[in-house]
């Protein structure tokens, strides 16, 4: 059997805490998800002034990221290189940078996902966020 660390409660609350705070410094209005390895949501939070579309993107970039094991950016890259067949995948919603995968111990255990402003400052977000956890 396999054991493996999980995000508690408290975990998802530092990480929106500290997402919410890098957001808040830069004065950026964005929406901010957190989901587990198995891309479920379990956070969701919409700042003020956030576009309500971004309520869809932030979750759908953190699920590709914990699905896949590995940043968003990764899939937009691979995209824009000419790969363009990948976005036929299943689950492929959102192949922007923006979601970055929670690594502790080894193992995925979730990931954030963030959308409202440039896609390297969603990720800038995602990852002052994840900080939080060290």
């Amino acid at each position: 059997m396999i054991t493996k660390p999980v995000l508690s409660l408290d975990d998802i609350k530092k990480i929106a805490a500290a997402a919410e705070a890098e957001a808040i410094k830069n004065n950026w209005a964005v929406t901010i998800a957190i989901v587990d390895d198995g891309g479920h949501l379990l956070w969701l939070q919409r700042l003020d002034g956030a576009a309500p579309l971004s309520s869809h993107i932030a979750p759908a970039k953190a699920r590709m990221s914990a699905l896949g094991r590995r940043e968003s950016k990764v899939y937009e890259d691979m995209i824009n290189g000419g790969r363009t067949s990948f976005v036929g995948v299943p689950m492929v919603e959102a192949p922007l940078e923006g979601g970055v995968n929670i690594v502790v111990d080894g193992h995925t255990v979730g990931a954030v996902g963030v959308s409202g402003v440039k896609s390297s400052e969603d990720a800038q977000i995602a990852k002052a966020g994840i900080a939080a956890l060290a």
